[in-house]
């Protein structure tokens, strides 16, 4: 009988610890996984609305005569890059592909900001109301852009200390829990700074 059962101690063994993990940070790692989607999908939200204003003020700078057009067209290039990049769920785990998406929107943004401080050089511009309310919600969709990443990399953040913690660490492997990439140290010092576009009568900073 003794015998019989140290054969099959080990199988026994195993699968107690199997049931162990089931509840050692599974729960916790499932809400987290969704809280993360949720933020990142505020993210792309915040992204895609500044994308939507960039025609509109395109629009209205190509009206100024004899306005920059290396600038307008890079904000016009900056913007296709942006948008053409595929956008998927698997993006999350795939820290290339993130990087890829934080460059394009990266690029984006400078664009922008070189625009609208060339803009300060053309009184009309600075006069003309449409141009001003573009300006007004371009500042609004920055900052909402500043807390919808935050809380994205907070998300993050937990997520991947209960990925790298013990014991949760195991019950992630089991389940194929993987670090999440986030946004670049680089990105995350720019975060923490208030937004680096003026969009006031000072133009950019």
């Amino acid at each position: 009988m003794l015998a019989r059962f140290l054969r099959r101690f080990p199988l026994v063994l195993a699968i107690t610890a199997l049931l162990g993990l089931s509840g050692c940070g599974y729960n916790d790692f499932q809400r987290l996984d969704e809280q993360t989607k949720s933020a990142w999908a505020e993210v792309l939200n915040q992204f895609q609305r500044r994308a939507d204003l960039i025609p509109n003020l395109v629009s209205t700078v190509k009206g100024e005569a004899n306005f920059e057009q290396e600038t307008l067209t890079q904000v016009i290039e900056a913007r296709a890059r942006a948008t053409q990049i595929q956008v998927t769920p698997e993006m999350l785990d795939d820290p290339q592909a993130m990087e890829r998406f934080q460059q394009a929107q990266g690029q984006l943004g400078g664009a922008l900001s070189r625009l609208l401080a060339v803009a300060e050089n053309y009184p009309n511009l600075k006069a003309n109301q449409a141009f001003q309310d573009l300006r007004v919600q371009l500042e609004g969709t920055e900052n909402r852009i500043t807390v919808a990443r935050n809380k994205y990399i907070e998300m993050v953040q937990q997520y991947n200390v209960l990925a790298r913690s013990f014991p949760t660490n195991l019950t992630a492997m089991l389940f194929g829990y993987k670090v999440k990439p986030g946004f670049t140290v680089a990105d995350e010092a720019a975060i923490s700074r208030p937004p680096t576009v003026d969009f006031g009568t000072q133009g950019a900073r």
